[in-house]
This record gives C-alpha cells, structure tokens and sequence, in this order.
C-alpha cells in the first residue's frame, strides 16, 4: 500500500488517479499510524512551503522519518521535493525534513515567474526513479521557487539557470514537476516508483 499525505496542500485527486493508472493501491491519509504501516509514501504539493509546517505539528514527519531510516521508498512532489531540503526563503520559520542539504530559493531573474508550462528534464544516469526517461522529455511544472543543483540531483531543468527537477538519495526521491500532469513521461516516473521494492 501506498501512503499518499493528505496535508490539505497537494493536488491530490490528480495525484490518486495517476497512481491508479500506474497500477499502484493507494491511501490518501492524515494519520501517522496510516503511514507507519505503508509500504511507500508519496508527499503531493502545490502552494505555499508554510503548509509543510503541519507535518511535523500532526506528527507526520516523525512517522516519516522512522520509515524513511527503514528504507521505505519515498516521493515528494513540487512542494514536496521543496520540503525534503532544509527549508525554504519562502517560510524561512518552516523546517523542511533536511534529507538534502540546501535552501529553496525564489527564481531570481526578470523572467516570468511563476515557472508555468512544459520544459525539458536532463537525466542522469542510474536513476532508479528516471529509469526509461530520456534526455529532454518534457514534463510539466508550475511553481516559484526551486532547489538548488547538488550532488544529489538526478534530473536538471533550466529555466533562468539550472535547477533541481529530481531529486534521489536511496529511497528518498523527489520531482519539483507534477508528473500526475506530464503524460506518459509522468506516468512512467510514477511506474518506476511504484514498482520499486519495498
């Protein structure tokens, strides 16, 4: 089973039906308990880095940190990749879970921001989560601010410069796009996350 969080931030009927098209059972959920016992977690998001804050005052990030240190395999989504970093300049009161060390920060460029609409992904090798991905898929993103590129990055998009667009350290894997939003690209990077071993 999957845990999908329900932290009132994540776009989070597109998100069910995309894991259902990829063959995947999924729960959407507030309870810790919930996600104690799943097998993989999923964290949506959409909006403002200050929703995140509720992870940790619901008692989610404690859950997710224990099955995080299990191995379970985890996916944050925009907001969630976001919050898998130390934190962001847009909440700087807002701890993020710190599993990859840097800030987000807001574009800083005279182009349109927010970033909105398809652009092309580079991937790097050995992906397990971009498996079958090829260089310059085009997937879809909408948001403001953006992960730094680290030695963590597994997907690079440039928009106003490079940024982070994927992210995969073991089991902990974010996208800054929304793949339930990109297709079959999306799709298929929501395959290979289900499809992991547990």
């Amino acid at each position: 089973m999957i845990a999908v969080i329900d932290y009132k931030a994540g776009n989070l009927t597109s998100v069910m039906k995309a894991l259902a098209a990829a063959g995947a059972d999924a729960v959407a959920t507030e309870d810790p308990e919930v996600v104690r016992k799943a097998e993989k977690i999923v964290l949506p998001g959409v909006g403002h880095f200050q929703a995140t804050a509720v992870l940790e005052s619901s008692g989610m990030k404690a859950a997710i940190a224990e099955k995080a240190s299990q191995g379970t395999p985890f996916l944050g989504i925009c907001v969630g990749l976001q919050w898998l970093f130390k934190g962001s300049t847009e909440a700087p009161e807002t701890t993020g879970f710190a599993a990859f060390d840097a800030t987000c920060e807001r574009f800083a460029t005279e182009e349109k921001v927010p970033h909105v609409g398809w652009n092309s992904i580079r991937v790097r090798e050995g992906s397990k989560l971009f498996a079958g991905v090829e260089d310059d898929s085009f997937v879809y993103f909408t948001h403001s601010y953006r992960a730094p590129v680290t030695q963590d990055t597994v997907a690079v998009t440039n928009y106003a410069g490079d940024f982070t667009a994927g992210v995969e350290r073991a089991n902990i894997m974010g996208v800054q796009f929304h793949p339930e939003k990109s297709g079959a690209v999306g799709l298929q990077i929501l395959r290979n996350f289900v499809e992991l071993p547990c």
